[in-house]
């Protein structure tokens, strides 16, 4: 938690068991949207639409990136450049040059 929040405010909330509302872990960066509960799914599902559009080789290289700056024993940053060199020379990386040179939209295979 220290890495996410910060230590002070991590310390405090550990040492006194102290419960954050929504709106809270949202300022401290815990959660990325805070809505009711009727506009839960519609969200999610708008997020992941935006993801589904996206190269799921790409999508799949920057989890891989970003998880081991969180991983003891890995570089994150020597990961982040390997899985990004990764992405040259693929299908979707092809597609998406074209695409955006032919200033279109890309369309993925298996999508």
């Amino acid at each position: 938690m220290p890495q996410l929040i910060g230590k002070g405010r991590a310390m405090e909330m550990i040492m006194t068991a102290g419960m954050i509302d929504a709106h809270t872990a949202k300022e401290y960066g815990l959660v990325n949207h805070v809505v009711p509960q009727d506009e839960l799914l519609p969200l999610a599902e708008k997020i992941a639409s935006k993801i589904m559009r996206n190269s799921s080789v790409a999508i799949s290289k920057a989890i891989k990136a970003v998880n081991a700056n969180y991983t003891d024993g890995l570089n994150g940053f020597e990961t982040e450049i390997e899985q990004f060199g990764n992405c040259f020379g693929t299908e979707d990386f092809k597609e998406g040059t074209t695409a955006f040179l032919e200033k279109r939209k890309a369309e993925f295979p298996g999508k």
